[in-house]
């Protein structure tokens, strides 16, 4: 199957789990809520979309350093003589790899969304611990300093003037990341963190 294909299988839930985290989540938890009924509570979609959102990561990171380890192997997965080829830029061994202690930036992110996840799913079992607004604080700080690590992988991309799709997909979800765990610390410091009470009607 064409890789651009399987990059979709990333990008759509990622759109889903981005339009929980919005307005737009609020029709979709309407519609929902007859299954699911946790869905009318906009607590409640906004940490599912940021689940789903860091899942996305989590999963591109590994298909990231599967491509690196199939490239190393001799393989080819994504190659293209257009802009967008993510052969060239994963199997550029001067760039593949963290400049500090040499490690695959595809396992880097594998721990950094693994983390992610983490803090998402521990506030999402126990909302109202003490401790969950300090998790989505952890979230949004850890999220906002992986744009450094972000500005270096695109300067990577433009020296090289080659587009890695899945590393670029992976970036845009740790920036929606730190939009869900932003925007959630803000629910919970504004006194909007409570589920709504079911109406009486």
């Amino acid at each position: 199957m064409n890789e651009n294909i399987i990059l979709l299988f990333y990008i759509i839930p990622l759109l889903v789990g981005t339009a929980f985290m919005t307005r737009a989540g609020d029709a979709m938890g309407v519609s929902l809520a007859g299954r699911y009924p946790t869905l009318v509570n906009r607590r409640r979609r906004h940490l599912l979309g940021l689940n789903i959102v860091t899942l996305v990561g989590f999963a591109i990171s590994v298909h990231t350093l599967w491509i690196t380890n199939k490239i190393s192997e001799g393989g080819e997965v994504c190659s293209s003589a257009t802009v967008f080829s993510c052969d060239d830029v994963l199997g550029n061994a001067s760039y593949n790899v963290d400049p500090i202690f040499g490690i695959s930036w595809g396992l880097i992110g594998m721990f950094a969304f693994g983390t992610f996840l983490f803090l998402a799913n521990s506030v999402s079992k126990d909302p109202d611990a003490r401790w969950s607004g300090q998790y989505m604080k952890w979230g949004f700080y850890l999220t906002a300093s992986g744009l450094l690590v972000i500005a270096l992988l695109v300067s990577y991309e433009i020296e090289m003037e080659k587009i890695c799709q899945y590393c670029t997909t992976a970036h845009v979800a740790n920036v929606i990341a730190m939009y869900g765990f932003w925007r959630a610390s803000k629910m919970h410091e504004d006194g909007e963190w409570k589920d709504e009470e079911p109406s009486s009607s």
